[in-house]
């Protein structure tokens, strides 16, 4: 019998057994093994053994907004293992969720004389949040009288996770679930507002007046709204002006549909207020919550709702929201999140935005004078280099780690969205960085003057 010999190093036998997100199986793209990560720095192996240390600008996939090894949260979860790290939520409760649904319902968006959020859900990852947002809006019709709304209306440019009712109000075209058509809803969507940058009262009345008339065309059979409120993520990195979620506000209101805003890479600071809702005073029916609420430790998201919402359902026939993950509320990452929270309450995430903004702002602006550029933006702490082009994704990628960086392109997007605590001279190490990967790799006449020089 022929025995093949094993391999032997961590990255070849990774190749061998696991599967990456949106790759195939054993990939021939790099691969890096991460051997150590604090504060805002992972130490990199890569495939011939050669080791990196870089600045994480991307705050693994913007949920690590503390960065590593954060003490507070550290501490967390070393007493919640020494109580107990999970127990079922069905017919059973604990203090760390208690807790935990209350300091949301405290920070949630508000505004004088409009219902406030105070239900909460609690679910496994962003995209069972959508799920179960999508879910509530469907039974909240039904229970109101009106059970043929069982669509929804998005945006273009939009994306909200990928399980199936979440990739059904994703962009139905530019974006990453194309292979599904026949199982997908049909669902209706508007074209993406304005971009904030360029964006005049004009357009922004067409785009309204738009939207208005496909809402009107297909009332009676939308449940909800939902978007991205802001900052369009996975979909482009797209900002748009506050007075959009304004008019979504008011459109949801003249033909009964509810308002759900996926804030989960918006939440908790990110955009520069403490949600995105926030920059419109704007409350939504529905709010989805998730990746910075356990500060990137352990996978945790929430769905939170109007008390209207919560008893419409709640007095229906059906008499539940019809959703109960195995790991709803775990103990263990609810404890994380509080005091992931706790840091965030503190209210010292306003400056370090603030901060990493400007630092974004400047570090950025040369990446413009780039011909492979077509433009350069930035919204809180998020920084975006978007190339005419799509992005070489390995060779920026490597291009970026040769110079202390650690990104994550996609489409033609190079972008940041580091950890709130990076410095001044973090800001200044991504920015570089990404602003040189993007010159060696996308403007070959500008690496041929490095090399001269």
């Amino acid at each position: 019998m022929r025995h093949e010999s094993m391999p032997t190093s961590l990255i070849q036998r990774d190749r061998a057994r696991l599967w990456h997100p949106y790759a195939a199986a054993s990939p021939d793209l790099p691969l890096w093994e991460v051997e150590a990560a604090d504060g805002v720095r992972l130490r990199l192996r890569g495939d011939d053994g050669t080791q990196h240390e870089v600045v994480d600008a991307m705050s693994s996939w913007w949920s690590a907004v503390h960065g590593y090894r954060h003490p507070a949260l550290d501490a967390a979860a070393k007493r919640q293992l020494d109580r107990f790290s999970h127990v079922m939520f069905g017919g059973l409760t604990h203090s760390p969720a208690v807790e935990l649904a209350e300091r949301l319902v405290e920070m949630a968006p508000a505004a004088p004389g409009l219902p406030r959020l105070e239900r909460v859900f609690l679910a496994d990852s962003g995209s069972v949040a959508v799920e179960v947002a999508l879910k509530l809006a469907v039974q909240f019709q039904t229970a109101a009288g009106k059970p043929a709304r069982q669509r929804f209306l998005s945006i273009r440019g939009g994306y909200h996770g990928d399980t199936f009712a979440a990739m059904g109000v994703c962009d139905p075209v530019d974006g990453m679930h194309s292979a599904f058509p026949g199982l997908l809803a049909g669902n209706v969507f508007a074209p993406r507002p304005p971009a904030a940058a360029s964006a005049t009262r004009d357009s922004l009345q067409a785009w309204a007046l738009e939207v208005q008339d496909i809402a009107s065309a297909h009332a009676e059979g939308l449940a909800a709204i939902i978007v991205e409120p802001i900052l369009q993520g996975a979909g482009g990195m797209h900002a748009y002006p506050a007075e959009c979620l304004r008019e979504l506000r008011l459109i949801a209101d003249r033909y009964g549909f509810l308002l759900i805003f996926d804030e989960i890479a918006t939440g908790f600071g990110r955009t520069g207020e403490l949600f995105a809702a926030d920059h419109a005073g704007v409350v939504p029916d529905i709010m989805c919550v998730g990746k910075a609420l356990t500060g990137g430790y352990l996978t945790l998201a929430a769905m939170l709702c109007t008390g209207e919402v919560a008893s419409t359902v709640s007095e229906d026939c059906a008499g539940a929201l019809l959703h109960g993950p195995t790991f709803m509320g775990n103990p263990l990452a609810c404890a994380v999140a509080n005091a992931s929270l706790g840091i965030i309450g503190d209210g010292g995430w306003r400056a370090d935005v603030a901060r990493i903004g400007a630092g974004l702002t400047a570090g950025l602006g040369s990446a413009r004078e780039l011909e492979a550029v077509r433009d350069v933006r930035t919204i809180g702490a998020v920084g975006v280099i978007e190339l005419h082009d799509a992005v070489d994704v390995t060779a920026v990628t490597t291009a970026a780690i040769r110079h202390g960086v650690w990104v994550r392109p996609f489409r033609n997007l190079v972008y940041t969205m580091p950890p709130y605590i990076s410095t001044a001279a973090d800001i200044q190490q991504i920015t570089a960085g990404m602003t040189a990967a993007v010159a060696e790799v996308h403007e070959p006449s500008t690496a041929r003057r490095g090399d001269a020089a």
